[in-house]
């Protein structure tokens, strides 16, 4: 198989199939509609203008896809040891991207943000991070670039993950605790509770105040965003082309989702076959029982973060004053979800389901076991559905075809795999009435 033909020059854009456009974003003091001009002070205009895109395909530029070529195009394997191990009739597949040079997805978005911004003449970029996928991700793309990058790391998950830290100044970048003393934002949060975890939201307050007084500064965000998912859709556009040159079509297609960038990297191409061609797959999102957005979240306006500075935006969330339990899966700890994602979810395009940390953490050991990888405590909530779906198709007696994004290794989580081998780790469930009381913080929007 040639590598041209696998690395794709144009990204998906799931907005032009979807029966109905997101409902608008707002303005976080006026909640009017959002025009370009309110989001120039945070994102390049190019990222803007794909943000409210409706054209199904966006060229890729050539400078963006000779770094994407490093590691692109991403595997595409058949876990036979893994099929075997389960004694299922089901063939399960998995689109490796691990194979970047930080260990994820997160490069596919980064690259292009910070090849945007550099093209506006933005010389730093401030962002934050929960696991360190996307922290690492954008360091490298700035290094890369040419920008420098500061991040803006969720506490729990800077002490949990020290590593990732390393990696992020290895490329230059620097990285913070949060909330910090260096924003009004993280003042704010420590002066109300000095001893607390942190949590996205609050990072992306701290990052995105930095970004406002400075107009050499721009933010950068690695989920959620509608431009996210377009550059992401590389994953699924080059899993369409794999899974035809293997032979087969998947009937479910997996990913974990925490803000929602794997998940529609790898299932919007997808989605966009059924919408166009009356295609059946069925897409699962699967997220942590401690970070239940989707299956206990509720559709409507929310803040992107806890102190009100970004825009509104119609989602799945859990309020945002949520704060999550200290699971290892830090990347999936955030209180929203991808507008585009939750609609999907809302006109039941996907489904979504959620696991608590001890038996994805087994599942993860068992893939290891198997395949030979050990998969990052996010990449295993997807692993964990993989084998659901594969037994459940043992017991029907089904020759199905699974399709899961391994969206990322886990060689710098082996902190979490030493607490889970000595009995450290506990599942935690968010209890209804923390989500009840942080769901009534949320704005009143007409």
């Amino acid at each position: 198989m040639s590598e041209k033909r696998y690395l794709p020059d144009r990204w998906y854009n799931i907005m032009a199939d979807l029966p109905q456009a997101p409902p608008p974003a707002l303005h976080p003091l006026t909640k009017e509609p959002l025009g370009p001009q309110d989001l120039a002070a945070l994102f390049p205009m190019a990222c803007i203008e794909q943000e409210v895109s409706t054209e199904r395909y966006i060229p890729i530029p050539e400078e963006v896809r000779e770094i994407y070529a490093l590691w692109r195009p991403t595997p595409l394997r058949r876990a036979r040891r893994l099929e075997k191990a389960l004694g299922t009739p089901a063939h399960i597949y998995y689109k490796y991207e691990g194979a970047s040079p930080v260990g994820s997805h997160k490069p596919n978005t980064a690259v292009p943000q910070a090849y945007y911004n550099r093209q506006e003449g933005i010389t730093r970029l401030t962002t934050e991070t929960g696991a360190g996928q996307w922290g690492s991700a954008l360091s490298m793309a700035g290094a890369f670039l040419g920008i420098d990058v500061q991040v803006f790391m969720v506490k729990v998950s800077y002490y949990q993950k020290p590593y990732r830290r390393v990696l992020m100044e290895s490329f230059g970048a620097r990285c913070i605790p949060s909330p910090s003393e260096e924003t009004e934002a993280g003042r704010a949060i420590l002066a109300q509770d000095p001893d607390t975890p942190g949590t996205l939201g609050i990072a992306i307050s701290e990052a995105v105040e930095l970004a406002l007084k400075d107009p050499k500064t721009k933010y950068s965000l690695g989920s959620v965003l509608n431009h996210v998912m377009i550059h992401q859709s590389v994953i699924g556009e080059e899993a369409l082309q794999q899974m035809d040159e293997a032979g087969e079509y998947p009937d479910v297609v997996i990913a974990c989702t925490g803000g929602g960038s794997n998940f529609g990297g790898i299932v919007f191409p997808f989605l966009g076959e059924n919408l166009r061609h009356g295609k059946t797959t069925r897409f699962v999102a699967v997220e942590p029982a401690a970070s239940p957005s989707l299956t206990k979240g509720v559709y409507a306006y929310d803040y992107g973060d806890t102190a009100h500075l970004t825009p509104l935006v119609k989602m799945h969330t859990l309020g945002h004053t949520f704060v999550p339990a200290g699971i290892h899966a830090g990347g999936l700890r955030y209180h929203g979800m991808a507008p585009l994602v939750s609609l999907a979810h809302e006109l039941g395009l996907i489904e979504a389901r959620a696991y608590p940390q001890l038996p994805v953490f087994e599942a993860a050991l068992l893939f290891t076991r198997t395949e030979g990888i050990i998969p990052a405590p996010e990449t295993a909530h997807a692993v964990k559905a993989a084998i659901d779906e594969a037994l459940e198709a043992k017991e029907k007696g089904e020759e199905r075809i699974i399709l899961f994004n391994f969206s990322g290794h886990g060689f710098l989580d082996l902190g979490a795999y030493d607490d889970y081998l000595h009995g450290k780790l506990r599942n935690y469930e968010h209890p209804s009435e923390a989500i009840h009381e942080a769901l009534r913080s949320l704005p009143q929007v007409d």
